[in-house]
């Protein structure tokens, strides 16, 4: 499959009895579409734009060794992985629950080649330089130690590796800023404090040899290639 049919396929994969999270993740439900409108200011070509930059790291042919975290539902990721059968994949998260469902979704699509661990992506229980990409999807505005997350996700990465994703980011969609000031965080869905576009390019620029940001509204998109 093209990227495009991978990402396609994660709207499929949630299919008429999306839980509230997939369907808002992929902008796929009724829902789904009234959060990422409302919210994230987002339409469904917004939606699929933000996942095709956040995924552009990982090469359709990839068959090396690759961290999510974290995985969340996996609603994602699971039809690009799907589609990497000799790759070797790590999908790791603190939520037993979300774990649960990225396990059932690789179970329904048949993926054989991913190991699942519970853990903090703060302490993380890998040697240095394990990976050849690490994969992080809307994790970074949750972490309550982002200095640490930033350091751990750098430090199992190989030389020459990309670290690649997707995370909100303050100051690119007003809507999203009161969203996330007076829902999200008193809630404790995310943690402050938060990056800004130019914030977060400074702060990878000074780990990786090469980043990228952009972003699709409130979501910025990185990928980064760590130097050799």
């Amino acid at each position: 499959m093209t990227r495009k049919e991978q990402i396609q396929s994660a709207y499929k994969l949630t299919g008429g009895n999306a839980g509230f999270y997939d369907g808002m993740m992929t902008c796929s439900t009724l829902p789904g579409k009234a959060i990422c409108r409302a919210v994230w200011n987002m339409d469904a070509q917004k939606n699929f734009a933000y996942i095709e930059q956040a995924l552009s790291g990982v090469p359709e042919d990839f068959d090396g060794k690759l961290l999510e975290v974290p995985v969340g539902t996996g609603v994602l990721s699971m039809p690009v992985y799907r589609d990497l059968p000799n790759a070797d994949i790590t999908c790791l998260d603190d939520s037993a629950d979300m774990m649960r469902a990225a396990k059932q979704k690789a179970e329904a699509a048949a993926i054989r080649n991913i190991t699942f661990l519970q853990g903090d992506v703060g302490a993380l229980p890998f040697a240095d330089e394990s990976f050849d990409i690490v994969l992080s999807l809307n994790g970074f505005h949750a972490f309550p130690d982002k200095q640490a997350a930033y350091r751990e996700t750098y430090r199992v990465l190989k030389k020459g590796g990309v670290f690649c994703g997707c995370f909100y980011i303050q100051g690119a969609c007003r809507r999203t800023d009161w969203f996330v000031q007076h829902l999200y965080v008193p809630r404790g869905f995310f943690t402050p404090p938060f990056e800004t576009k130019e914030s977060l390019a400074r702060r990878l620029s000074g780990l990786y040899a090469a980043a990228k940001v952009t972003n699709v509204e409130g979501i910025g998109c990185f990928q980064c290639r760590k130097g050799t």
